[in-house]
């Protein structure tokens, strides 16, 4: 890939869609949800994100796990699913499965002396369950949740908490997230932000483009 991103000194990762395939918790029990397995995931995620928004315009925090809980509940109605699964998908959650490439990465990124973090809407909780099952939690130099100002992205309070950990320039964190709405969030706070489209999605219409795009995040390698 031509021009790569320059004067990187921290790469942030979003957790859920980016690092962690959020739709892996329905999908071990899909013979039990059925054939509308993928819509209830769907559903159940864009629930949650609908909340924290709401929850952070109202000033009602709640966090991360209870909003999933709530969001999981609402889906369930939605898609006439099965209650007695509650338990069994919300301890699913706590282990979502980590996409193949991340390790890999982050890896590479340990190699050019680039810190690594993962920022995210998590609990800090739910962020080490989540790394330590996928034996990846030595590889992040650190896991940045919101719950440290009890407000969720995309308010530029939460990217802050990046630049002020690392004591470094927004411009000098590459901030990578398969959520487009979070890409903006981070390109209007300046970081050099990437777009993981795996699903070849369309990206928002919202002042602000990703630096770059790309459908993995093996792909990071060639750029930084």
């Amino acid at each position: 890939m031509k021009n790569k991103i320059t004067n990187i000194k921290v790469c942030a990762f979003d957790a859920y869609g980016t690092c962690f395939d959020i739709n892996s918790a329905a999908k071990v029990i899909k013979n039990k949800i059925g054939k509308s397995w993928l819509a209830f995931s769907n559903t159940w995620r864009t629930t949650q994100l609908e909340y924290t928004w709401l929850r952070s315009l109202m000033r009602n925090h709640a966090d991360f796990w209870k909003i999933t809980k709530d969001s999981l509940n609402y889906a369930m109605k939605e898609h006439n699913v099965n209650k007695k699964y509650t338990n069994e998908l919300l301890k699913l959650y706590k282990q979502l499965e980590v996409y193949p490439e991340l390790k890999e990465t982050l890896l590479y990124l340990k190699k050019k002396k680039i810190k690594t973090c993962i920022l995210s809407n998590g609990t800090p909780k739910l962020l080490d369950q989540l790394t330590k099952k996928a034996k990846i939690e030595k590889l992040f130099d650190s896991l940045i949740s919101i719950e440290k100002i009890k407000i969720y992205k995309p308010d530029p309070r939460v990217y802050k908490l990046v630049t002020s950990k690392y004591s470094c320039k927004s411009g000098e964190v590459c901030f990578l997230s398969s959520n487009s709405w979070d890409v903006v969030g981070s390109r209007s706070f300046g970081f050099q932000s990437i777009w993981v489209n795996r699903v070849n999605k369309n990206f928002d219409v919202l002042d602000f483009k990703p630096k770059k795009t790309i459908s993995d995040l093996a792909q990071l390698k060639k750029l930084i």
